[in-house]
């Protein structure tokens, strides 16, 4: 089951911030076993990293996001040398359970833990993903969705003074959907 996520506009910068972060990343469930799930991406400006996250360091969820419209992929990464923990939320524009092809508009949320920051493309037109593969995993109802993609512009932070460019991401999670609807046919 999909945990309630933070958006931009319920967050504020500054003390609550850290509290507010550290509440979203204890939300995260396991990821999927092995190597399966993983997350890589570039980071430069405010952060500088190069994340490449699998297995048991690694957490995520995911299912359609509150609206119906759409995904909605959560991951967290543990702190690295000079990299704070962070959280990053995907929201896609597809359809749940059905693979495609970009560009396929998406929203990039990162919370930085440590540095009590928040930073959003605040947008789906500003990154986009190239394919996406989702595929039925043991128990019902939960996939394995893998994608990549990339940004055209930076996630701010909300007041617009810090820039972290993403140039580009990779990344395979656990999403949980409910059941279809009987006799439903799935196009893929």
């Amino acid at each position: 089951m999909l945990t309630p996520f933070l958006s931009a506009c319920e967050l504020r910068q500054g003390a609550g911030a850290g509290a507010a972060a550290a509440a979203a990343a204890a939300t995260v469930s396991r990821c999927l076993p092995g190597e399966r799930g993983y997350l890589r991406m570039s980071l430069r400006g405010a952060i500088n990293a190069e994340i490449d996250a699998r297995g048991s360091s690694l957490g995520c969820e995911g299912g359609e996001r509150p609206d119906g419209r759409g995904l909605r992929l959560s991951f967290a990464v543990p702190a690295l040398a000079g990299v704070p923990a962070l959280r990053i939320v995907f929201g896609l524009d597809a359809a749940p359970r059905r693979n495609a092809t970009g560009p396929l508009p998406t929203n990039l949320t990162l919370i930085a833990e440590g540095k009590q920051r928040l930073y959003a493309t605040q947008g789906e037109e500003h990154c986009s993903i190239e394919g996406l593969d989702q595929q039925a995993v043991g128990t019902a109802g939960e996939y394995r969705v893998a994608a990549r993609g990339s940004c055209i512009d930076p996630a701010t932070t909300l007041d617009g003074a810090e820039r972290l460019y993403v140039n580009r991401f990779d990344f395979a999670g656990l999403a949980s959907f409910a059941p279809e609807e009987p006799g439903h046919v799935a196009a893929n």
